[in-house]
């Protein structure tokens, strides 16, 4: 178990805090604050003349969304090579997991794509009645909600192997390991009641409160490397 890191490898630690910031400045901007306002999937015509308003807001949504997706291939990367030393097959099959949820994040953009397409005039839809072009761009719209959830299967995955592997590092805290696979388990069960039990997921909905904080909390941490590293003790909390 190890207690310390390189200044290679606080360099990493850093840069990875830097990109998990990315991460969760860039999405929960792009669906709390840019996208999320716009949508009422109970109400397609609202939905798109509410796009149509701040189109430009919306593709900045899609923009943000594609930028996440970028910094958590980076992260998944940089992640591996600090964690590698600890276990080098775990360490590698979370880098990969993680990867399949941002390749998934970034080609479920299209469907947004498509809403956008279907009401902007970017595609002919003089065969559809009318009303159905705004009825499919809320499909496309639900179909990325439920296309990010099946990201979360692979990332709920990642965050128990990455969880294991904060446990067994020696020189992160314990208690973020532990919060990072719970965290797994809550977007396991979130993505499982999104498919198979849609009537729970608004009760589920608080529980991703737990993600949020230990998330930030490893974010910071990564930020704080240096620091972190410099007291061992914390390692066995």
């Amino acid at each position: 178990m190890r207690r310390h890191l390189s200044q290679s490898e606080l360099s990493i630690a850093r840069f990875a805090g830097l990109l998990y910031l990315a991460i969760i400045v860039f999405g929960i901007s792009s669906e709390v604050a840019l996208r999320g306002p716009l949508i009422d999937l109970t109400n397609a015509e609202s939905t798109a003349k509410a796009i149509l308003t701040a189109l430009g807001r919306f593709r900045l949504s899609i923009a943000f969304d594609l930028i996440m997706a970028l910094a958590d291939t980076g992260l998944a990367v940089l992640l591996f090579i600090l964690f590698r030393p600890v276990a080098p097959t775990l360490a590698l099959a979370a880098m990969i997991f993680r990867l399949v949820q941002s390749v998934i994040i970034a080609s479920n953009l299209m469907n947004l794509q498509s809403a956008v397409l279907l009401i902007s005039a970017g595609q002919d839809i003089t065969v559809l009645a009318p009303g159905q072009a705004e009825a499919m761009a809320t499909l496309f719209l639900n179909l990325h909600g439920h296309g990010y959830d099946l990201g979360l299967v692979f990332f709920g995955l990642n965050s128990l192997m990455t969880g294991a592997l904060i446990w067994r590092s020696g020189f992160v805290p314990k208690v973020l390991g532990a919060g990072i696979a719970a965290a797994g388990i809550v977007y396991l069960i979130g993505s499982a009641l999104r498919f198979f039990v849609p009537e729970f997921s608004v009760v589920f909905a608080p529980a991703y409160g737990v993600p949020a904080i230990t998330e930030t909390a490893f974010c910071l941490w990564l930020l704080a490397a240096g620091w972190a590293s410099r007291r061992p003790h914390l390692a066995s909390a």
